[in-house]
């Protein structure tokens, strides 16, 4: 009696699982097969999350490379050359002795002869010792001027370097802070040329003197030889 009321309940069962004639079947849901396209979703998302991280890297990186590309835009290179160039304007100014080699040979033994002939007097003799006094006076002169054009450049080199530093601080990228350090480097080179220049006019100054006073002994000496010789002192010839 059981057996047959199972078997009834299971045939009613499959009977209304069933489609019935001239009805739609209902659709058979497919776990693996789902499995797999959500496993597939997840990993075309994944693929897709690393594409967009890339490309931002991508992006930051072009943003540095513009940012240490980016020029500084300040220069000082103007006020350099023209600190430099007035220094030089003074030392081109120079009297007496030439700074240029070539003319100074020629310079120099007109104003220094290694000795007195006869027919150099005793009145040329005072007046090529006052013309060399005279250019000796010039090269201390001109020593001053080159100190004192010195001193107005290191005061407007504090400004200048005051920018520099804020520059450099101020960098964004390693070309601009490369450029900012270069316009340091050659501040202190400048620096450095100014002492060079000003050591040259002031050994120039000490040589022409110290040349000066062993030649007014020398010209002493041969007027001292003349007057002892001829008996006759400071004879015009």
């Amino acid at each position: 009696m059981k057996r047959s009321f199972l078997t009834v309940l299971i045939a009613a069962c499959l009977a209304m699982t069933m489609p019935q004639a001239g009805q739609a079947a209902f659709p058979v849901f497919d776990v693996t097969n789902y499995g797999q396209n959500v496993l597939q979703a997840a990993r075309a998302l994944e693929q897709i999350n690393n594409q967009i991280v890339a490309l931002q890297n991508q992006a930051t990186m072009l943003q540095n490379m513009a940012r240490n590309l980016q020029r500084l835009d300040f220069s000082s290179l103007g006020s350099l050359q023209g600190a430099l160039t007035r220094i030089d304007g003074l030392m081109m100014q120079a009297e007496g002795l030439s700074f240029s080699l070539d003319e100074l040979e020629g310079q120099w033994q007109q104003q220094f002869p290694d000795s007195y002939d006869g027919s150099i007097g005793v009145n040329d003799m005072v007046t090529a010792a006052r013309e060399r006094w005279q250019n000796a006076m010039s090269a201390f002169r001109q020593t001053m001027r080159v100190q004192s054009q010195i001193i107005e450049n290191v005061r407007s080199d504090e400004g200048l370097l005051t920018d520099l530093v804020n520059q450099s601080q101020g960098a964004r990228g390693t070309l601009q802070a490369s450029q900012a350090a270069n316009q340091l480097i050659a501040l202190s080179t400048k620096q450095q040329m100014q002492i060079q220049t000003l050591m040259a006019a002031h050994y120039r100054a000490q040589s022409e003197d110290a040349a000066r006073k062993a030649q007014a002994e020398e010209a002493a000496r041969e007027t001292t030889r003349r007057f002892l010789g001829s008996g006759s002192a400071y004879s015009g010839n």
